[in-house]
């Protein structure tokens, strides 16, 4: 009885942006890589350097395709665009503090705290929404591409929802593992299913550390 043979992944974060470190909502907004991001960038290119894998995937928000150029330059790879990869949506919050969203949206700030995963901020998606969205561009990259390894740059929230997706922890529960910018996080596609296999290496930054949404 034959079965399709295993796709691995290397799903990783973009680097840090400005608006990261100001902590502002970017959803489908752009804010380019910082100074720190940009170091980030190249040093995960290195770290990359050295490792084999077959395709480079990445969203087709620019901070992500700066991280994934920054990639590209050391390893060769042509960089294959996928816009399901984006980030969620994020309607009206796009652009704007956590502060100045209460300030502004104060009933649906609540909503978004609450961790429904069926509120859909206006303008933008819900978390159910993205995981539906996420997981099925994941799965149809693993079965599209059987028994290769695949990079892919992605954002936090994309890769919140595949962690939960392969550990079975509820949407509804709130996040308690790291979101490192240009953190490695691999999985593997089996059988139809998925596998965590390990979270948020950032041996390539040394000390540098960051968790910014």
């Amino acid at each position: 009885m034959s079965s399709s043979p295993d796709t691995h992944f290397i799903a990783i974060r973009h680097g840090e942006t400005e608006w990261n470190r100001e902590s502002r909502f970017q959803g489908h907004l752009n804010s380019v890589l910082n100074g720190e991001g940009l170091a980030q960038a190249q040093a995960l290119g290195e770290r990359l350097a050295g490792e084999r894998f077959d395709l480079l995937v990445s969203s087709d928000l620019g901070r992500t395709l700066q991280t994934a150029s920054a990639i590209a330059l050391r390893t060769g790879h042509e960089i294959v665009v996928e816009p399901r990869l984006r980030e969620r949506r994020m309607g009206i919050f796009q652009g704007l503090t956590p502060a100045e969203v209460q300030a502004r949206y104060p009933e649906d700030y609540e909503r978004f705290r609450s961790h429904d995963p069926d509120y859909v901020i206006p303008g933008g998606e819900s978390m159910r929404q993205l995981y539906e969205r996420s997981v099925a561009c994941f799965t149809e990259l693993a079965q599209r591409h059987a028994g290769l390894t695949l990079a892919t740059v992605t954002h936090g929230g994309v890769l919140a929802v595949l962690y939960r997706h392969s550990t079975a922890m509820p949407l509804e529960v709130p996040r308690n593992f790291p979101l490192h910018n240009t953190g490695i996080n691999r999985f593997r596609h089996r059988l139809g299913t998925w596998q965590l296999q390990s979270w948020g290496d950032i041996a390539h930054l040394g000390n540098a550390l960051d968790d910014t949404e």
